[in-house]
């Protein structure tokens, strides 16, 4: 089966890995999907991940928190930027979310960056995503 959105069916497997408080979680590996995942990670909201070869396109296996854990970091996951509609962002007008409390993923021509780092290297590009 051909994905449309990987981004997307990455977000959802671990927005309901969240919910039910799972450890770790595994979703196909993409290098969209990892560095989506470096962006998380260095935000702190999961707490590492790990690529699982597999003689296709390999596993990333997402560790939402330490073991023995009980706090959740991430409260919502929002796609914004998807296949049907574009969503863009010139520098001076990267969101802002919750005042700090979030971050947003941008996908600009230096990369994937985190609103911060983009506003701050002064790049715009598509939102992937906003969390918190």
């Amino acid at each position: 089966m051909a994905l449309t959105d990987p981004i997307a069916d990455a977000l959802t497997a671990i927005r309901n890995a969240a919910r039910v408080k799972k450890e770790r979680v595994d979703l196909r590996a993409s290098r969209l999907v990892t560095e989506v995942l470096k962006i998380l990670r260095q935000a702190k909201f999961i707490y590492d991940y790990r690529l699982i070869e597999d003689k296709k396109q390999g596993i990333l296996r997402v560790y939402l928190t330490k073991p023995n854990e009980s706090l959740r970091h991430i409260t919502k996951i929002v796609r914004v930027s998807r296949p049907g509609l574009r969503i863009y962002k010139k520098k001076n007008d990267i969101p802002n979310v919750l005042g700090g409390l979030g971050i947003c993923v941008l996908s600009t021509p230096q990369g994937i960056l985190s609103g911060f780092d983009a506003k701050r290297r002064g790049v715009g590009g598509e939102v992937l995503l906003k969390i918190w």
